[in-house]
C-alpha cells in the first residue's frame, strides 16, 4: 500500500470518527452559550410566567442564560414556525401549549406539521381551568348550571379569549358532553372577557385558575368547579366538573420542544434537568401556590401528551365547527 493511500485511509477514518466525537463534545459542553426559549404569546400571561420561571431555574442548573423571547401573533403559529425552521442544535427551544394541539385542526394550511416537525423535550406544568359565573346568575353548582342552561337554551353567554383559544374549546367540550346550548362570545384576550363577566355582560367563563383566582377571592365572580382531573390545592373545596360530567377534562399545559433533528443527547440532558427541577420541594411549593400541577416524564411521555391532546381537541373543533379567524 502506497504512502498516499495509507494517508488517505487514515484521514478518512479520522473524518468518520469526528461526528461521534463532536456529538460527545456537544453533549458534554452544552450549553456553551445562551439558549433562546421562544413563546408565542405577549408578555404577562401564564405562558410568559412559565417560561421565565423555568428559564431562570434552567439557567441556574446549566450555567448559561435562557433568554425568553416573545413572538406573538398567528395564534402562536409565527413563533412555532420560526423555531421549527431554526438550527436543530439545542439553542432555540419553544414553549409548547394547547394552542399547538388545537391549531392542527383550526388551520387548513400551515407551513409545518407540529407533531412531525418538533422533537418533544419535556413536559413542565398544567394549569387547571375553573368554571366561573357572574354572581347574579342563580347557579352555584355544575348540575344547576346545566339545568339552567337547558331551561333557557341560547340565553347564556360564555366568554373566552378568542375563537379557538383554550378557554373557547374548554367551553365547547362542556357543551358537547352535556348537550347544553350556551352561546360563545369571543374577546381579544382573557382580560376583556373577564371584565365583561364581572360586569354581567357575559354569564359564564372557563378561565385559567391563576388568572381567575384574584377575582374569586374578591368575590367578583363565583367558582363552580375546576376542569382538571384532580382537585386544585389553591381551591381545595371546589369539586371537579368530572364529578358531574364523567370524563370531562380541560387544562392549559406547557412543555418544551426543539426543532426536529436536535441531537438526542441534548434533548435528554434538558429533560433530566427539567425533571430534577420539578422534583425540588421548593419548586413544587412555588408551583402549587400558582395553582399548577407538575408534568414530569420522558420526552416520549411529553410526545404522547402532544398527540393525545391534538386528537382530543380535533374532535371538539369538528363538533363545534370552529374555524380560525
Amino acid at each position: 500500500m502506497s504512502f498516499a493511500r495509507r494517508k488517505f485511509l487514515h484521514l478518512a477514518a479520522g473524518a468518520a470518527a469526528m461526528p461521534a466525537m463532536l456529538r460527545t463534545a456537544r453533549a458534554d459542553t452544552y450549553p456553551s452559550r445562551p439558549v433562546h426559549l421562544i413563546i408565542g404569546y405577549l408578555p404577562g400571561g401564564s405562558a410568559d410566567m412559565t417560561a421565565r420561571l423555568f428559564g431562570q431555574w434552567l439557567s441556574e442548573r446549566l450555567g448559561q442564560q435562557f433568554v425568553i423571547e416573545s413572538r406573538s401573533g398567528g395564534s402562536t403559529n409565527i413563533a412555532t414556525e420560526a423555531v421549527i425552521r431554526s438550527a436543530p442544535d439545542g439553542y432555540t427551544l419553544f414553549l409548547a401549549s394547547p394552542a399547538n394541539a388545537t391549531n392542527a385542526s383550526l388551520y387548513d394550511k400551515l407551513n409545518f406539521e407540529f407533531l412531525r416537525d418538533v422533537a418533544p423535550v419535556t413536559g413542565l406544568i398544567r394549569f387547571a381551568d375553573v368554571v366561573v359565573v357572574n354572581p347574579e346568575l342563580p347557579v352555584k353548582t355544575i348540575p344547576e348550571l346545566i339545568a339552567y342552561a337547558k331551561a333557557n337554551p341560547g340565553q347564556l353567554n360564555f366568554a373566552s379569549s378568542g375563537v379557538g383559544s383554550t378557554l373557547h374549546v374548554a367551553g365547547e367540550l362542556f357543551k358537547m358532553m352535556t348537550g347544553v346550548n350556551i352561546v360563545h362570545v369571543p374577546y381579544r384576550g382573557g382580560a376583556p372577557a373577564m371584565l365583561d363577566l364581572i360586569a354581567g355582560r357575559a354569564q359564564v367563563m372557563f378561565d385559567n385558575v391563576p388568572i381567575a383566582l384574584p377575582h374569586i377571592k374578591e368575590g367578583k365572580i363565583r367558582p363552580l368547579a375546576v376542569t382538571s382531573a384532580a382537585r386544585v390545592d389553591v381551591l381545595p373545596d371546589l369539586p371537579l366538573v368530572a364529578d358531574y360530567v364523567p370524563g370531562y377534562e380541560a387544562s392549559a399545559w406547557y412543555g418544551i420542544v426543539a426543532p426536529k433533528g436536535t441531537p438526542a443527547d441534548i434533548v435528554d440532558k434538558l429533560n433530566r434537568q427539567a425533571n430534577a427541577i420539578l422534583a425540588e420541594p421548593a419548586v413544587k411549593m412555588r408551583l402549587a401556590e400558582l395553582g399548577a400541577s407538575l408534568l414530569p416524564g420522558s420526552p416520549a411521555d411529553f410526545g404522547k401528551l402532544l398527540a393525545d391532546e391534538t386528537g382530543k381537541w380535533r374532535k371538539v373543533i369538528r363538533f363545534a365547527n370552529i374555524k380560525a379567524e
